[in-house]
């Protein structure tokens, strides 16, 4: 099995929140990826569903400095002390 090429950083509390971050990175020339998980099979938005947020694992120092003045993310504890 291939290992994963990217990792979590954290998360957005909103698909326009994370799209934002997502704006933010690659034009920092950092790829990401994000998934959003279905909270169930509605009609109806939710604009507050959270928004995993995953760059490249070789990238990922350098992105976790770009976010630093970002307070809405939530970043995973093990990242937040580097």
């Amino acid at each position: 099995m291939d290992e994963m090429k990217y990792e979590k950083i954290g998360e957005a509390n909103s698909r326009a929140e994370a799209e934002v971050i997502e704006s933010f990175l690659e034009a920092e020339g950092i790829d990401v990826e994000l998934v959003e998980e279905s909270i169930s099979r509605s009609a109806y938005a939710f604009p507050l569903t959270r928004v995993q947020i995953f760059v490249p694992k070789e990238l990922l120092d350098q992105a976790l400095e770009l976010l630093k003045p970002f307070d809405d993310i939530e970043l995973g504890e093990d990242k937040q002390e580097k």
